[in-house]
Order: structure tokens, then sequence, then C-alpha cells
């Protein structure tokens, strides 16, 4: 058993690494010709060949995690019927190499796949995409979410507070804040603009260049505004930088841990988290669904080829897997809208092609 072992992890790895470099090689590709178009547009920060290479690098780890669990079934499916068109499969099977280990042997192998998946997708990709976009902002300019910025509220023991941030810079600071405060009966207490803002040391924020307007009332009901400037601020809170990131950059770049802070902060604070929290539990069992493809590959190697016939067994199998990308974006959108529970949406798609994989094993198996 443990030189079958070694011969089908052998041959499964290697085609799933070579089918991951034509991929992610065609995507490289493809981002840096969209690239070229912005080079030399920005003559005096000089974006040139050099920082469209490194910005497209740099994606590359988010293209891996996309496509990981595509690669999988694809090089999976490539294996088992190879090996079952020139019937190695089946003398493994009159050796000895029942239904259920091969089941087996897959799903254990597929447990390495789930863990490079989730590294990739929590550690590499999250770091790489934010140094990337940091990196291209230094020639654009900045990082911003539509036209008003980010919101953020946060609340303390006596007021609460509205935070916008028109967008952050390429050294991580933020431009354009303004910070409403409110007290406990809603009413606005103060405003503070500010042009620029950093995290400083403990829970502060250290604002340049403020403008402070507070909103006074007096014994006898009659309101006043006054209005101060200030060279520095500084505003205590306990909104980090990667709150304040998570609300600027994309979720689906955001690591596990930083997804489920950030919802956690949004539902303290009264404010919708249904789009994280999906997100949150894609990233949780999206590396699982590498389990899922290894199962519905395995059925292919009780199949009798034909001559010819691996590369359309191969073919449905990208079909599978392309299938599998967008049931899990379109639930993902419709149980944004219509309000399911994020946990059962981001599951949905794992759960239906297990039943689909297994449903068909357990067909192919009882039938021959």
């Amino acid at each position: 058993m443990k030189t079958v072992r070694k011969l089908l992890y052998r041959e499964v790895f290697g085609a799933v690494a070579a089918v991951t470099l034509a991929f992610v090689s065609l995507f490289f590709f493809f981002d840096f010709v969209d690239e070229l178009q912005s080079v030399g547009r920005n003559s005096a920060m000089g974006y040139s060949v050099a920082q469209a290479l490194a910005y497209v690098t740099l994606m590359v780890p988010s293209h891996v995690y996309e496509l990981l669990p595509i690669t999988v079934l694809i090089g999976t499916v490539f294996v088992m019927a190879r090996l079952a068109n020139s019937s190695e499969f089946t003398i493994l099977r009159t050796s000895g190499l029942g239904p259920w280990r091969a089941l087996r042997l897959l799903l254990v192998m597929g447990a390495y796949f789930v863990a490079l998946t989730f590294a990739v997708g929590d550690y590499v990709a999250p770091l790489a995409g934010k140094t990337a976009q940091l990196l291209k902002a230094r020639f654009e300019g900045r990082i911003t979410v539509g036209k008003t910025g980010a919101w953020i509220k946060e609340r303390q023991p006596y007021s609460s507070f509205s935070v916008n941030v028109a967008e952050l810079a390429s050294d991580a600071s933020m431009k354009g804040v303004r910070i409403f405060e409110l007290n406990n009966r809603g009413d606005i207490v103060s405003l503070t603009e500010a042009r620029s803002g950093t995290f400083g040391p403990g829970d502060s924020w250290l604002l340049s260049d403020v403008t402070r307007t507070e909103f006074l009332v007096s014994d006898k009901g009659q309101a006043r505004a006054v209005t101060t400037q200030q060279a520095t601020f500084s505003w205590m809170n306990k909104l980090s930088a990667e709150m304040v990131s998570a609300a600027v950059l994309r979720p689906d770049r955001m690591g596990t841990l930083d997804l489920f802070q950030y919802m956690r902060h949004l539902s303290a604070n009264g404010q919708s988290a249904q789009k994280y929290e999906i997100q949150f539990w894609k990233k949780v069992f999206y590396p699982l669904s590498c389990l899922v493809m290894v199962m519905l590959a395995l059925p292919f190697a009780y199949l009798h080829f034909r001559s010819g016939s691996t590369t359309s067994m191969v073919f449905g199998g990208v079909m599978a897997g392309i299938s599998f990308v967008l049931l899990n974006n379109v639930l993902g959108d419709l149980g944004y809208l219509q309000g399911w529970q994020p946990w059962l949406t981001a599951a949905l798609p794992g759960l239906i092609y297990s039943c689909v994989s297994l449903s068909a094993f357990g067909w192919l198996v009882l039938r021959r």
C-alpha cells in the first residue's frame, strides 16, 4: 500500500503543479497586458514596466488561491483517467485497492491541498495583495472606495462616532478624515476634519491639519458652534489599521482572522456584517473544496475508456470545476440578497458537489 500511495501522490502532485503553473502563467500574461495600459500615464511618478511586473507578480498568490480547487480537480481527473485508460488502476484494484481504500488515499492527499490552500489564502495572498495595492497606489496616488470613501462606526461609553476616511495613501496613512461625534440621544456633538492621519501608539490616531467644530447648547437652549484650528490632534479609539484597511480594501483579500475581528466590530457597533460574514465562511469552507474535488475525480478511475477519450474526461473535469466556481459566486451573491444564513450560503456548493461525487462513486462501484 505504501508503493501505491507513492505512485498516486507523485502522479497527482505533479499533474496539479503543472496545471496550476499553466493557469497562473495565463493569468499572469493577461494581468500584465492589462497593466501595460497604465504604464507611462503618471509621468510624475514614473509607472514603468518594472513596476507593472512587480504588481502582477504580487497578484500571483491570489490567483493560486482562487485556482487551486480547480487545478486539483483537473490534475486528479487527468491522473485517474490516464490510469484507467492504461488499465493500471484495474491492476491496482485486483491487487487489493478497494473503493473505500482508494477514497481514503485520495482524501488524505486532499488534506494536503486543503492545508496548502488555507496557507496561501490566509497568509500569503492577503499580504501580497495588500502590498500590491499599496505599490500601485504609490503611482496612482490613493486607494479609495467609491466617491464617499469608507465609513466606520465606533461606540464608546458615553458617545458614538461615525468616521469617514476618503482614501488610503501608499504609505498606509489616511487622507481626508472626518469624525462625527454623537451623544447617547443621537445629537451631533462635534465634527473633526483632518487633512491626513496616521495610526499612533496604542489606541490613538494622530491627525494633522485639523479643523474641529463643537456644537454647544447653553442652559437657555441656545445653540452655537465653536470652530478651532489645530496642527495636530490625538483621538483615542479602538479602530486599528487592519479595520480601516478592511473597510477600504476588498473583503476577499483579507485573512480569516482579520475578517472575523472586523465582522465582530461591525456587529458590536450595530452595522450590517452579512457581506463580511459570508466572506468569512467562504474563507473557512473554500479550502475544504479541495476534498470535494478529489472525491469528484475518483469516479473517473472506474470508467472504461476508449483510445483518446482521456482528453474528453479532462474537459469534463474542467467544466465541473468552472461550474463549481460559478455556483460558489452565484450562491454567495444570492445569499447576501436573500438574507440566507452566511455559513449555509458558503457551505452549500461544497455540500451539493459532495453529494454528486459520492452518488456517482457509489453508483459506479455498485454497478461494477
